[in-house]
Parts: C-alpha cells; sequence; structure tokens
C-alpha cells in the first residue's frame, strides 16, 4: 500500500480551497508532496512552516515549495489565493529550496497573475494541445519565479534553530513512518533529543514530538478518508506497533476513532 505523497500526472491549477477537500488539516499538518508547488496568495494573510521555520504571509505573496519537503500552512479567515501543482517528474527547470517572494511591484504581480489566468483558460478549456499549451505557461511561470528567488524573503542558512529544524524535517520526509522515536530520529541526525526538541521549538513553535505526530496525522487522516485499505494495514504501514495503539493515537488527535473518523467522510 503506497502512502508516500501522491505524484500527479499533469500540470494542473486549483484554488487554495481546493488543497483542503477535506478540511483545513490537509494543509494546516505538517506534511510534504509529491509535487512541487506554487502558491500565489491573492487576498488575505497566513501563516505556515516552510523550510525549517515559522513563516507569516499575505497578499501578493508568491511560496514556492519544491516536492518533499517539509510544510504547513495556516491561511486566515478570507484567504484566497492560486495554486500551481507541478509534477516531480517534469522537466521544467524549478528552484531547488523552497521560496518565500514578497510581490512589491505591480508589474510582477500582474504577469505572474496574467499566467495563471492563461493556465486556468487552458485547463478549463477544450482546444487541441492544451496539456502541450499549460506546459508552456508553465515555463515560463517558472521563469518568473526563478527571475524573483534573489528576492527570497527566507532566512539564508546559518540561524542554528532553523537549520536543525530543516534537517529533522527532511529526516521526517523519509523516515516519519518507520516507527522511529523523536530519541531515533535525533540519533540519526547526531543530536540529543532535548536539543532537538528546544531548538525545533524555537524555529516552528512546535518541538520535535509535536512535528512527527502531524506529519503521522496527516498520513493517517489521508489514508483513512481516501484509501479503501485496512485500519489495521494503515496502522503497519505507518509504523505503529499495533492496531489499539494507532487507534488511541487518532482518538487522542482527532477526538474519533479511525473507524469513526472513516465514516465521517463517506456520503450519507
Amino acid at each position: 500500500m503506497a502512502h508516500d505523497p501522491a505524484e500527479i500526472a499533469e500540470i494542473r491549477l486549483s484554488t487554495l480551497a481546493q488543497l483542503m477537500p477535506l478540511g483545513r488539516w490537509q494543509v494546516q499538518l505538517a506534511h510534504d508532496r509529491g509535487h512541487h508547488l506554487l502558491l500565489w496568495i491573492t487576498r488575505g494573510q497566513g501563516t505556515g512552516l516552510l523550510d525549517g521555520g515559522r513563516i507569516g504571509f499575505g497578499t501578493h505573496n508568491a511560496l514556492f515549495v519544491p516536492a518533499r519537503h517539509l510544510m504547513a500552512l495556516d491561511p486566515g479567515r478570507g484567504c484566497l489565493g492560486q495554486a500551481l501543482l507541478i509534477p516531480a517528474s517534469s522537466a521544467i527547470p524549478l528552484p531547488t529550496r523552497p521560496l518565500l517572494l514578497r510581490i512589491r511591484a505591480a508589474a510582477d504581480q500582474g504577469e505572474l497573475t496574467g499566467l495563471l489566468d492563461a493556465l486556468s483558460r487552458e485547463q478549463s478549456g477544450t482546444r487541441a494541445l492544451s496539456a502541450t499549451a499549460m506546459e508552456s505557461w508553465a515555463q515560463l511561470a517558472a521563469v518568473w519565479l526563478r527571475r524573483q528567488s534573489d528576492h527570497d524573503d527566507l532566512p539564508r542558512p546559518g540561524e542554528r534553530a532553523r537549520d536543525l529544524s530543516r534537517r529533522y524535517g527532511a529526516r521526517l520526509v523519509q523516515a516519519f513512518d518507520s516507527g522511529a522515536t523523536v530519541a531515533e530520529h535525533a540519533a540519526a541526525i547526531d543530536v540529543s533529543p532535548a536539543h532537538l526538541t528546544r531548538l525545533c521549538k524555537t524555529a516552528t513553535g512546535l518541538g520535535a514530538s509535536e512535528l512527527l505526530h502531524n506529519r503521522l496525522e496527516h498520513a493517517a487522516r489521508g489514508l483513512i478518508c481516501t484509501s479503501p485499505a485496512g485500519l489495521g494495514d494503515i496502522a503497519r504501514h505507518l509504523g505503529f506497533a499495533s492496531s489499539a495503539v494507532f487507534g488511541r493515537f487518532i482518538r487522542r488527535r482527532t477526538g474519533l476513532t479511525p473507524g469513526a473518523l472513516r465514516r465521517s467522510v463517506q456520503p450519507k
């Protein structure tokens, strides 16, 4: 049973709201994606986790998250945006690190808005060669992104807490479902659990254990709510010692048993 972030086969444009059809947990909990994500905020503001630390974002901010990078978003009330999803296997040249761009020039804002509008027209239309056209428009969006990358507002490497949190995030992307404890994850990146927890809290506002549990909850909810896999199979594949331990984890995190959580999203 695959439970890694699902790859997408084609370039896709969606709204911010469409990234969370099952609930805000789909973006709020720390997770990684199997595709690259360019998010353009058109109204409102919010906070999040990106590149190992807390961020704030607002209108006319662009966030770029490469595939398989730990992230979380907490959009505020009324926050709106567009999201460009690009397959991880795409040959489009993209930045290799996350970016937070605060776009102040009206011409630059208008350029990206125009590119996304063109993508939207191709996606919703019925013209021949629409997939080819979408790739071409996405190529131009990638050029825009790379031109703006010198204005990245994320801290450069060198902040001790953020650097360690970034390493821990990369570790969780690879091994959150291994059944390892925080102490074992800390040993894998050569720090003590106490030091890891302290610096993660400084960088993200969350301790090492909470980040791990966020990632596990996101994967568990996704599988419970969208896959036909048995609950026991899900527990095993996410590294839980038993179905009972898994059930207690889900109930503590969501207030529901795994079975009740699955039934809550099924058509009445």
